[in-house]
């Protein structure tokens, strides 16, 4: 460690002065990681006009200018801004939510510099800075531990691992790999247990968590399934547009009319063909469902994430915090005489068990040999030590009170060799001996057992050995109490002998009350929900069978272990079938996320990956639609994501679904609305030229058509709250596209329709009554008008599924 320290110019006691912070900040930069190359608000608002449409549209008013159509160039450009405004403003609020977000987020940290404990910005660490840590404390930058007492470090921002790693100052081999560094501390990662003290060798984006955030950009995102729908139906249309525009400019010649007048024939088609509201009507029914979504703590970065939820055929989730509370609790209670399994304790405390000399000894162990740090509103510590204060809490005992009563004397800090705790508190005239720890190793230090009728001889250790493996298989960790009484402190080897046993406890992190029924939702939805954690298998079944996601007659295949899926690219027929059918995916590395979002994908599937650390942040970027916790998510899973969940709920993601289901649902009645409506005026416009007829609309009438007779029908269609039984309809095929051949036929018996009621009335103004151009010109333009408004109500009582 003293090398370390002259390396960084460092004192191991005194730490750095102000002078070498002052230059260590300059040499080394701010402890932050390297955000993203931010958009300017100008690339922004310039990425509003990438759309096929757009492309048309811009061809369309360059026309119009070039033959003088002034109005008809400027009617179309201010199209196109509406549209692009539009976008704008709904994809930077989202930015700024993003970047308020941010704000809230940073952190203090404790250091000491000159000698002396102080509280800085986490930012402003520096190589060689001395951190202190204590239980809660989320590490702020890499250091090397130079003291600590019984630290245990959970490393899942990491590695995915959801058990606490034990650290040591011990000297290590320079080639040991980062999972086995046990005498370093990570940024991003939480203090469990104990208290520490380590000097800081990197910050920033030399950190590990640094590098492993600077790899997810590698990671290529896939464009939405809207996006590529859009895009295939645009592509139609232009193509649409192109045949018409030279079939009709053929024809134009060979009647022998003017090139001026081809130009305006051209425009007017162009116009015609391309449903100018679309994009408008696209953008604002995809805002209000973002806006709706924001208010139930769902920020949508991207408008196209909105409606790609709603075609999800699979959501992947991590197990802690997600499905789970993120906290444990006890969960089976195991004495001589007594036993309670978890659905029990609600009825029962110690009020009516006062005379049960076992469980009366077990909760001053529990609350006793236990440093839970009791603050005015929370708990701090390890997370099984605060499950024991809330047991003895709601079995009525006062905690405060009883640690005043029985005065701490010493504690042997937990040490992961012996895999113990003891600590000695005055009890009137003796010594009270508390331990609690691993069972296989507690037990053989116990010669007695206490029980309802008193202390007796401890026989039958096996018999609660194979009782804690019991316990064990059905994903609960066990712990076991024990404890005796002496007149003085004896030395710490004997205080360690010839103790009590109590029994044991197993605890468990209960599944959230409300995922049970977001899940069923999700089966009746058809969209299948993976767990993917690191946990071990008994463990991530357990849970799953609480949350409804397995049931208890499941096959052991629905269940996959991690060390199966090693070769990804090339596995069998029998093993992608197995992966397919499995619902569990346990003991998994950050690095089988990613593949298994690829594995997905490449079978056709819409992928939800919901994550919140910085292993996951890869696999939510290559995710369809990436979601991440806003509350624990760290940076590098929240700047990659398309959803962030400011509750940290994952019910949250079911109302999403809902509202994304109901987008599409509108997109298709308004998009069958404006392609029936525009198919109308495109033959009216071709028939009438192709027959010299008087030209039945003008390209500023067709334009105008499409933004107001058009555009305001179909925002009423794209703003519906959709049906109520959406969520009990399967995901839609992801290749199925926005127009279907049976939704094309609709378009097009809609669009004839209106045609002849204009054709019909162009020709008989004509011939029949001989009225001038303009006059056959102004009733074509209003009975279409009329024909337009009644096709809106085509489209709600149909069935456009």
């Amino acid at each position: 460690m003293i090398e370390v320290a002259e390396a960084l110019n460092s004192d191991i006691k005194r730490g750095l002065s102000d002078d070498q912070v002052r230059r260590n900040l300059s040499r080394y930069g701010e402890n932050i990681l390297k955000e993203h190359k931010k958009k300017s608000i100008w690339i922004i608002f310039l990425q509003q006009f990438l759309d096929p449409i757009i492309y048309i549209l811009t061809g369309a008013m360059v026309l119009a200018f070039a033959f003088s159509d002034v109005l008809e160039g400027l009617a179309i450009l201010a199209v196109l801004f509406i549209t692009a405004i539009l976008g704008f403003i709904m994809e930077y609020q989202a930015i700024r939510s993003v970047e308020a977000l941010r704000r809230i987020t940073r952190k203090v940290s404790t250091v000491i510099r000159n000698g002396r404990l102080a509280q800085i910005k986490t930012r402003h660490l520096v190589p060689g800075d001395i951190i202190v840590l204590a239980a809660g404390d989320i590490v702020p930058a890499d250091g090397r531990l130079i003291w600590h007492q019984s630290i245990a470090i959970n490393e899942s921002v990491l590695t995915g691992e959801s058990n606490q790693v034990e650290k040591t100052e011990a000297i290590l081999k320079p080639s040991v790999p980062i999972t086995d560094q046990v005498n370093m501390v990570f940024k991003g990662t939480t203090v469990v247990r104990g208290n520490a003290k380590a000097m800081i060798t990197e910050t920033g984006n030399k950190t590990i968590i640094g590098r492993i955030s600077m790899l997810t950009q590698e990671a290529q995102k896939v464009r939405s399934p809207l996006e590529k729908k859009l895009a295939k139906l645009s592509r139609w249309l232009i193509l649409l547009t192109i045949v018409l525009v030279f079939v009709i400019a053929i024809t134009a010649f060979f009647q022998g009319r003017d090139l001026l007048l081809m130009a305006k024939i051209g425009v007017a088609l162009a116009v015609a063909a391309i449903p100018e509201g679309l994009p408008i009507v696209a953008t604002i029914a995809l805002a209000r469902g973002m806006i709706r979504l924001s208010r139930k703590k769902v920020i949508i970065k991207h408008l196209e994430a909105v409606q790609t939820l709603g075609e999800t055929t699979i959501v992947c989730t991590d197990k802690t915090g997600t499905l789970t509370e993120n906290k444990m609790s006890v969960h089976q209670l195991e004495l001589m005489d007594l036993s309670i399994g978890h659905h029990e304790f609600s009825s029962f405390t110690i009020e009516n068990q006062n005379d049960d000399a076992a469980l009366n000894q077990l909760l001053k162990v529990a609350v006793l040999c236990n440093n839970t740090r009791l603050g005015e509103k929370d708990l701090k510590g390890d997370s099984i030590e605060i499950a024991l204060v809330h047991f003895a809490e709601n079995m009525g005992v006062d905690i405060r009170a009883m640690r005043k009563e029985y005065r701490e004397l010493y504690e042997i800090p937990f040490d992961p060799e012996r895999k113990l705790m003891l600590t000695a508190n005055a009890e009137k005239d003796h010594k009270l001996i508390c331990a609690k720890g691993a069972l296989e190793n507690l037990i053989y230090r116990c010669d007695r057992a206490v029980s309802g009728d008193g202390i007796d001889l401890f026989d039958g250790k096996s018999a609660w050995l194979q009782k804690a493996d019991l316990i064990a298989s059905k994903g609960l960790r066990v712990m076991g109490f024990a404890y005796k009484t002496c007149i003085e402190l004896p030395p710490e080897e004997d205080m360690q002998r010839d103790l009590i046993f109590i029994g044991l406890i197993g605890f468990l992190d209960p599944p959230r009350i409300d995922v049970k029924t977001a899940i069923n939702t999700y089966k009746e939805a058809g969209i299948k929900v993976i767990m993917i954690t690191g946990d071990h298998p008994n463990t991530a079944r357990k849970i799953a069978e609480e949350v409804g996601l397995l049931e208890p007659e499941d096959s052991e295949s629905m269940v996959v272990h991690g060390k199966s899926l090693t070769e990804m690219d090339s596995v069998d027929a029998s093993l992608e079938q197995h992966i397919l059918g499995a619902k569990v995916f346990a003991r998994m590395v950050p690095e089988q996320k990613l593949d298994l979002v690829n594995f997905y994908q490449k079978h056709n599937h819409v992928v939800g990956m919901i994550g919140d650390g910085v292993n996951d942040a890869p696999a939510i970027k290559k995710a369809d639609i990436g979601i991440a916790m806003g509350i624990r998510g760290t940076e590098a899973a929240r700047e990659v994501a398309d959803v962030i969940l400011m509750d940290d709920k994952f019910t949250s993601t079911e109302l999403a679904i809902r509202q994304g289901r109901s987008i599409f649902q509108n997109i298709r009645h308004f998009v069958v609305y404006l392609l029936s409506c525009n198919l109308a005026e495109i033959i009216s416009v071709a028939i009438a030229t192709l027959s010299n007829l008087p030209m039945p609309l003008l390209p500023l009438q067709i334009l105008f058509l499409n933004l107001v007779t058009d555009v305001f029908p179909a925002l009423a269609l794209g703003l519906g709250k959709g049906e109520p039984g959406i969520m009990d309809e399967p995901p839609r095929d992801p290749k199925e596209p926005i127009v279907t051949k049976k939704l094309w036929q609709s378009t097009i018996v809609y669009g004839l329709c209106i045609t002849v009621s204009v054709l019909g009335v162009t020709a008989y103004s004509h011939f029949i009554l001989n009225y001038s151009a303009s006059v056959v010109n102004n009733m074509a333009f209003y009975t279409l008008i009329l024909g337009q408004l009644l096709n809106v109500f085509n489209l709600p009582a149909r069935n456009i599924s």
